[in-house]
């Protein structure tokens, strides 16, 4: 009897754990395919919850043993939508078709306080993942859109300090920054520059007043969306990402070596003076670089989640040398993203915490170093025998741009914090409600000193060398070492509430978000200090204590600007509403009011409407038994956006403050007065955006694209004027009344030509047009005429001598200069006068012409992406076409009259010394600023089923800047474009650089 027990409870025990291991271990099996049922080898196939998962074979099929019959398997392939199974018990032969990007018509678009699915859009929106932004030793995210978004102008150099310039869909005001506004995460206002490449998940592009004027007073220049990378409740991932660079000049002027200069001032009958020939050869552009800059970067991220909540985590490392001596750029962001769940999902909180902290290391007097590298004479060495630097402190502004570098300090280093709660509440009756609140915090300290080797340079007039349009001024630098010192902080603080509703009625369904925002602003929180006559020079910046100023006759210590603290408040409503029907008829209504502490206090209001709607034709009847087109839309849409940047707390104000000196009782006296005119009128700047737009889709998605046409107006614009000093005792008043144009067009395609089994081919274009214009200058009430000269780089003998002019009619960046004839019978350079008379006695300002703008006509950029079983190759393809450069550089290098005492370029050896004309600026070196670059071309590989702990391996190697093809006889051809000076290349241009790089990413 008890055998007969044991063996009873020895059967049951058997067959328990059998049903316990089959309810444990569930076996699936099947195919991955794509939308046109071809296998996609090397598809991620991931058990939900779990780090169990496997990739598809060279036939896209795949085995996984699950943990039970009801487990949901991921199944992701890059390119393609994520798709979730939910199992029924063991599955084989099961088909997954995976849909791509291109046919993924439900892409999830952010577009301010909510998101919207693409195909229901009647906005102009472009969307960039992360996979297709640009590669390469990038520390900025303007550069992981240059050329990727049509209607973007984006323009850098190679200094790894500075951030690219970036301007949509043409120059919006006179004034401001004229870069767009960024919203991370759903906070407004962020310093994009602290965000890392690598944590960035998609950026959305909203373009047109309808997309942007939800943000009301900021969006003028358009609105960037970034969405940074979030934790999944479905799987636990743990990934690096690193690379290692190395970056070289790419060009460089072409300056004439030692026999070349020697050869021209003999041949001219030119000498040298003994203090300047050493009979050395040097190559002033090569002293002052590095021969090999190198960049890295490092990415360590985890992130997963559990049924309740999910985590992101990352930490980036980021460092880039300048190929320019001593610059260098350092960064370490650390972010942690956090979102729970509670009582049965209707509520989510959500946390998320950035820091960055950055060093910048500058060149000290940079634009001054590049303008000494030109000038130098390759007769001079870099140091004398005695090792000693090498310096003719005879020759006014002749000095040795190594020693600048050598013998100064200029540092910058930041730290930047935000902070970022929100709540999220489901109501009933589809409403949701979301409360958030945000906290950043900026940190800035700056140094430079410039040691007693800098005092010499005080007897030979140096003067420093500002980008445009600023003018040069003369620099002193004490006695035995000067140093400045400056710390300031600025804080932004924001409260944003709003109530979502989503209905569905039958074939009605209505989206609709209600807010309020509250923003205050704390600006340059801090001080700053000046000093000079130090001990010794090993000082630095960081102890202003040692010095002693105050035996220095006349010195006076800058405490900076007065009016660099400054407090300003943001008050906002804001409504949206989006009605579908039938998923056939799209409309959508936003207004925004806005209320600013920086206006008038009789304007400090402004209102922003928009309305917008698409038609889905290809949801129409009679579009149903065609096969052409799988997606056709067309869009319309109107707002209203406003301009609150670049303009300070005290813009509108009544300032007095040092007005000078006046005679008084034998005696200069101080005098204090008014310096700045109170408008309690002033205004918001309003731009108002027309836009009519086609998106369609062809070929089950084979063939996609969207074309934009838009109308952009800026009025009330902002500007200085100049009046009648009886009626505004300062002179001058800042109030409304200028009016700026930009009308333009922007194509978008995709394609994927080809796609089998093991190779596929994807390429995207996009081009874009626009035509800027300055309607009007001038004020009703401030009338001072409808032109001002401006842009003066001041070269040698270039004294009063202007080379862009804002001219109603004209547009920003219009070059006015005199107008190059050609050289008369004596070999002299002749011009033509206003009446188009040749005369080799030109006046400035009054001989003037117009002479072509530095606005590109047209900007492409052109992307190809090839895929063979476990290799990949992008190739990435930018152009710029239609927009002139002012050579500066080159006029100044263009004179050989001075060959003795500067040098000059090789295509100058046929000039003649005796043409004292041939370097005037003129349209002589007005080029065609025209390119194209290959931009970028990545080859990876990736690594499939290396072990049951590393779900992929991808190593890939990058080049930047491969070449240009252009005209453009300077350093490079991609000048800047922002800014109110844009396409002048004035002995400023960091050296663009070409960029070698080898880089993996791995994931576990």
């Amino acid at each position: 009897m008890k055998k007969t027990k044991f063996k009873l409870l020895t059967l049951f025990f058997l067959i328990a754990f059998s049903i316990n291991s089959w309810a444990q271990k569930t076996q699936v099996s099947g195919k991955v395919v794509d939308d046109q049922n071809l296998p996609l080898p090397g598809a991620n196939i991931l058990e939900s919850g779990t780090k169990n998962g496997v990739e598809t074979d060279l036939d896209g099929k795949f085995r996984l043993e699950v943990s039970n019959p009801n487990a949901v398997i991921i199944v992701s392939y890059v390119g393609f939508a994520d798709q979730s199974v939910k199992l029924s018990g063991s599955r084989s032969n099961l088909t997954v078709k995976l849909v791509s990007g291109a046919q993924n018509l439900e892409q999830v678009v952010v577009v301010g306080y909510g998101k919207g699915s693409r195909k229901n859009l009647t906005t102009s929106v472009t969307s960039v993942k992360a996979e297709d932004m640009n590669k390469g030793a990038i520390s900025d995210v303007g550069q992981l859109l240059q050329g990727k978004v049509a209607g973007l102008n984006i323009s850098s150099s190679g200094d790894p300090t500075r951030s690219a310039s970036v301007v949509m869909r043409g120059v919006s005001t006179l004034n401001s920054s004229q870069g767009p506004f960024y919203v991370v995460d759903g906070v407004p206002g962020v310093d994009i520059s602290m965000i890392s490449p690598d944590d960035i998940a998609t950026i959305d592009v909203l373009k047109d007043a309808a997309a942007t004027a939800i943000y009301g007073n900021r969006a003028a220049n358009g609105v960037i969306m970034v969405t940074t990378k979030k934790g999944s409740k479905e799987r636990t991932q743990i990934s690096y990402n690193s690379y290692f660079g190395i970056e070289n000049v790419s060009n460089q002027l072409d300056m004439m070596n030692a026999s070349q200069l020697r050869a021209f001032t003999t041949k001219n009958n030119l000498n040298f003076t003994p203090e300047n020939d050493k009979g050395a050869n040097t190559n002033w552009q090569k002293a002052i670089l590095r021969s090999g800059a190198l960049s890295s970067s490092h990415n360590l991220s985890i992130s997963g989640g559990g049924e309740k909540s999910n985590y992101s985590a990352s930490l980036t490392s980021i460092k880039r040398e300048g190929v320019l001596l001593k610059s260098d750029f350092g960064r370490v962001i650390a972010r942690l993203a956090v979102e729970q769940y509670a009582f049965d999902d209707k509520v989510k909180f959500g946390l998320n915490v950035t820091n960055s902290v950055s060093n910048y290391v500058n060149v000290p007097q940079r634009n001054s170093v590049l303008l000494q590298s030109i000038n130098h004479l390759p007769v001079s060495p870099v140091r004398n025998e005695d090792g000693s630097f090498f310096e003719n402190f005879v020759s006014t502004g002749y000095f040795n741009p190594v020693a600048l570098i050598e013998h100064g300090t200029d540092e910058t280093k930041t730290n930047n914090l935000i902070g970022n709660f929100t709540t999220e509440v489901k109501l009933p009756f589809g409403f949701t409600y979301n409360l958030n609140i945000a906290h950043q915090k900026l940190s800035t300290s700056h140094g430079e000193f410039y040691d007693s080797y800098y005092s010499q340079y005080n007897s030979a007039n140096f003067y420093n060398n500002p980008d445009p349009p600023f003018t040069k001024t003369l620099v002193n630098f004490g006695v035995n070492g000067s140093a400045l010192r400056n710390y300031y902080e600025n804080t932004n603080n924001i409260i944003e509430s709003f109530l979502n509703w989503d209905k569905e009625i039958g074939n009605h369904k209505i989206k609709a978000v209600l807010g309020y925002s509250w923003q205050e602003n704390t600006l340059g929180d801090g001080f700053q200090a000046t000093t000079t006559n130090f001990p010794v020079d090993n000082v630095g910046y960081n102890n202003l204590a040692l010095s002693n100023y105050t035996s220095v006759g006349g010195y006076v210590v800058n405490f900076g600007d007065s009016q660099a603290y400054q407090k300003t408040r943001l008050i906002s409503q804001f409504a949206r509403l989006n009605y579908n029907f039938n998923d056939k008829y799209l409309l959508q209504g936003t207004v925004r009011r806005d209320g600013g502490s920086v206006f008038g206090a009789n304007n400090r209001w402004g209102y922003f409407p928009s309305v917008g709607g698409a038609w889905r034709i290809d949801k129409e009847t009679f579009m149903q038994n065609q096969n052409i087109f799988s997606d056709l839309k067309l869009r319309a849409s109107y707002g209203v956006t406003g301009n609150s940047s670049g303009f300070n707390a005290y813009t509108a104000q009544f300032i007095s403050g040092s007005a000078g000196t006046f005679y008084y009782n034998g005696q200069q006296i101080g005098a204090y007065g008014p310096i700045q005119a109170a408008n309690p009128d002033l205004k918001w700047e309003k731009t108002t955006t027309t836009n009519f737009g086609l998106d369609f889709s062809l070929l089950k998605g084979v063939i996609t694209a969207s074309v934009d046409v838009y109308d952009k107006k800026t009025t009330d614009m902002i500007f200085n004027y100049q009046v009648n000093p009886v009626l505004v005792p300062v002179g001058s008043i800042v109030a409304n009344g200028g009016i700026m144009s930009n009308k333009g067009i922007e194509i978008a395609l995709g394609a994927t030509p080809v796609k089998t089994a093991n190779f596929t081919w994807s390429t995207n274009l996009n081009i874009a047009s626009n035509k800027n214009k300055i309607v009007k200058l001038t004020n009703p009430f401030f009338i001072g005429g409808d032109s001002i000269r401006r842009v003066q780089p001041d070269g040698g003998g270039q004294t009063g001598a202007t080379l862009q002019i804002f001219k109603e009619g004209k547009p920003l960046g219009q070059f006015f200069t005199l107008d190059y004839a050609g050289k008369n019978e004596n070999g002299v350079s002749q011009y033509y006068d206003k009446n188009g008379n040749l005369t080799t006695t030109p006046l400035n300002g009054v001989d003037y012409h117009y002479l072509g703008s530095a606005q590109p006509k047209v900007l492409l950029g052109w992307s190809n992406n090839f895929q063979y079983k476990n290799f990949d190759l992008s190739v990435f393809v930018r152009g710029v076409f239609g927009n002139k450069i002012f050579n500066a550089t080159r006029a100044d290098l263009f004179r050989p009259a001075t060959a003795m005492t500067t040098n000059i370029l090789v295509d100058a050896q046929n000039e003649s010394p005796n043409d004292l004309n041939s370097y005037r600026y003129s349209s002589r070196f007005i080029e065609d600023g025209s390119y194209i670059r290959l931009d970028n071309a990545t080859l990876g590989y990736n690594f499939k089923n290396i072990n049951k702990f590393v779900k992929s391996f991808r190593m890939y190697t990058t080049v930047n800047n491969l070449f240009v093809i252009t005209k453009y006889s300077g350093i490079d051809p991609e000048v800047e474009q922002g800014g109110t000076a844009p396409g002048v290349d004035s002995n400023n241009f960091y050296p663009k650089t070409r960029t070698f790089l080898l880089g993996f990413n791995v994931v576990f």
